[in-house]
């Protein structure tokens, strides 16, 4: 082969997306899968969730997640909006763990925590576009990112998918990693999409809007939202949004803090289970969250504070409300709780689905 039909040749592999790593990166940008009920808006940067319209009791489409208008914005963003964190979502203590009997320390951003997966986790990297059917029936898009090893301290090499998949008034998201590497890792990634059933826009806040866990249990946190190391049984508490459907502000004065609470996903065995419904009574919207994760993270969206959001909106504490499914905050320095250590060569599943209705 010459030169010339040499240089011709890996053009096209590049084009066909076949060399991977930094150099071929893709640039961020926005897509869009739709069907008959539903509109979703994503962009690669952090594989987020940018906007998501579904009708209410009358008919009118009323986009539920809060975000922003452009790229740079979610470039710029603190508050994780709609973006998949990980490796492991949530606080890891100290930013330290024992894995085989070594230390391993991680980068730090949450004072001397590790929240998210760290500075650089993965709701602030460029994920590639996978296959993608913007509407129909098999409306869906993926999005891949391989995490090397060491990535913000974590050991092993990850390769990482997100797929979103609209199926009538369902939306499914499948997480997956698989280790590349020759050493095991902790995995446990989540979805953070901040949702406001009376519109993203409404100038409403969540606070009276309903919700019910199906989690009588939930793991109770310190001053630095790091867990104390206990398993709370939450039923007749201000922590109890098991028993029935309750309105978010009739309890949030229970709390000083407000919620930013794992609860235990009841039944969890690793098959799909209910985990939560959202509701807003208003205009009729509802949403039942099923998962195989065995925790749910509520939090209120209380820390959110005039951040400014998608058509000049503003978004002010209890703007949006997250329901993160995944294994409980700091998991790797509590060995009696459920574990989500990939080995080599195995493959991390997450599964989410939201069922909607109105």
């Amino acid at each position: 082969m010459d030169k010339l039909s040499f240089i011709f040749c890996f053009c096209i592999v590049l084009a066909l997306g076949l060399v991977h790593g930094d150099a071929g990166a893709e640039k961020p940008g926005f897509f869009e899968i739709k069907n008959e009920n539903i509109t979703a808006k994503f962009t690669n940067w952090g594989a987020s969730l940018v906007s998501f319209l579904f009708p209410d009791k009358t008919g009118k489409k009323t986009d539920l997640v809060l975000g922003y208008d452009t790229v740079e914005e979610y470039q710029n963003d603190k508050v994780y909006m709609g973006s998949v964190v990980g490796r492991v979502s949530n606080r890891i203590a100290g930013g330290t763990f024992k894995l085989d009997g070594k230390e391993v320390k991680l980068q730090t951003n949450d004072g001397k925590n590790t929240l998210h997966g760290g500075p650089k986790g993965f709701s602030d990297v460029v994920w590639n576009v996978g296959s993608h059917v913007p509407e129909g029936k098999k409306a869906h898009i993926t999005f891949h990112y391989s995490s090397p090893d060491g990535d913000q301290g974590f050991p092993s090499a990850l390769d990482c998918s997100v797929k979103y998949a609209l199926d009538g008034n369902n939306l499914t998201v499948t997480l997956k990693a698989k280790n590349v590497g020759d050493k095991p890792t902790p995995v446990s990634m989540a979805q953070h999409a901040y949702w406001n059933f009376a519109g993203h826009n409404s100038g409403a806040t969540i606070l009276d809007q309903w919700l019910w866990i199906f989690g009588a249990f939930y793991v109770p946190v310190d001053e630095q939202l790091i867990p104390l190391g206990q398993i709370t049984y939450g039923v007749g508490t201000a922590n109890d949004f098991q028993t029935e459907p309750k309105k978010i502000g009739g309890r949030a004065h229970l709390v000083k803090t407000g919620y930013d609470n794992t609860y235990v996903i009841d039944g969890h065995d690793g098959t799909i289970k209910k985990a939560a419904v959202y509701e807003n009574r208003e205009n009729g919207i509802k949403m039942e969250l099923m998962t195989n994760q065995p925790g749910l993270q509520f939090y209120d969206g209380g820390k959110l504070n005039g951040v400014k959001g998608k058509g000049g909106a503003v978004y002010n504490a209890n703007a949006g409300l997250c329901l993160e499914t995944q294994f409980y905050p700091d998991f790797v320095n509590h060995p009696d709780w459920p574990q989500s250590i990939l080995k080599p060569k195995k493959v991390y599943k997450h599964y989410m689905v939201y069922k909607f209705s109105n």
